[in-house]
């Protein structure tokens, strides 16, 4: 297949372009300035000049090709619902622009804020706003003819070259002199490994059902505690408890989200999809000293 990559310079967008070309895809990355259409020309990808905040840009270059995989998002946390906005204008326009081709649209979402404290499985449906929504319409959009899919990505996507929470975490701790966790640390986030989840991504294009959601995880669920204590021990810190409502002083806007108790199930991606995680899971990861050399975007 020819397929249409958003995002194709991110830190996802980079993996699951690998994994296309790996299998003898075709990729046409999307890139919205001179430095990412260079660096994927770079890699022997062609390029096509596009930009979440010019849907039509997006939904011409999926016209021409096979498939659709989106990785892109504007991650300003500070202005987390207009990017989600600006996310769902964008994902409409390559709908249409998709409509009765049966070809295969596959999005990216997320776990983490669903539906805390419960055990989060394929079958449960998000509330209709924000991300959660565009997955929604990506969902329904399978009635229009369409072969959509959506990877709900675990809070880290981890690797030696994570950009994300993980080094985030270790940041702080450096910054700080402490490896902390909130409360009692019992709270647990799902993990993947960053090529685990870009070889979920080239899965669900090829074979995913029509309107599927496929859980990109991993580590069903690390302890908060589990992953200061790794980072603690990598350190050489020492692991303390922050109080709930001391968590944003420390933690910075990474504070709203740590104390989240978020597990999920991958059970039907693995069975619909004969998918299993083959990278190490987060806690090896925090054991080496590749995890340490990375620096977060944010």
């Amino acid at each position: 297949m020819r397929v249409l990559v958003t995002g194709a310079t991110g830190y996802v967008g980079t993996a699951v372009i690998a994994e296309l070309v790996g299998a003898g895809h075709t990729v046409l990355g999307v890139a919205r300035s001179d430095e990412g259409a260079h660096a994927l020309a770079a890699r022997g990808i062609e390029v096509h000049r596009g930009d979440l905040t010019e849907p039509q840009t997006l939904a011409d270059a999926a016209r021409v090709c096979d498939g659709v995989v989106h990785t892109a998002f504007i991650h300003d946390f500070s202005r987390f619902a207009e990017n989600a906005e600006i996310e769902r204008v964008a994902v409409e326009a390559v709908l249409s622009a998709l409509e009765g081709s049966d070809k295969p649209f596959v999005i990216s979402s997320g776990l983490l804020m669903m539906r805390p404290g419960t055990i989060l499985t394929e079958t449960d449906v998000g509330a209709d706003f924000g991300r959660g929504g565009t997955e929604n319409m990506v969902a329904a959009a399978a009635k229009r003819g369409v072969r959509t899919a959506a990877i709900r990505l675990a809070p880290t996507v981890h690797s030696k070259d994570d950009r994300g929470f993980t080094p985030r975490l270790i940041d702080i701790a450096r910054q700080s002199g402490v490896a902390a966790y909130i409360g009692d640390g019992a709270n647990s986030w799902p993990a993947v490994h960053r090529l685990d989840a870009a070889r979920l991504y080239r899965l669900a294009l090829e074979k995913g059902s029509p309107g599927a959601r496929y859980h990109a995880v991993g580590d069903e669920g690390v302890p908060t505690r589990e992953i200061a204590e790794a980072i603690g021990r990598h350190l050489d810190l020492p692991v303390e408890s922050i109080a709930a409502e001391k968590a944003g002083e420390h933690f910075g806007f990474l504070g709203m989200f740590f104390g989240i108790d978020a597990p999920a199930s991958a059970h039907v991606t693995r069975a619909e999809l004969d998918w299993a995680p083959r990278e190490p899971g987060l806690l090896a990861g925090l054991a080496t000293d590749a995890y340490y050399q990375a620096g977060s975007k944010y």
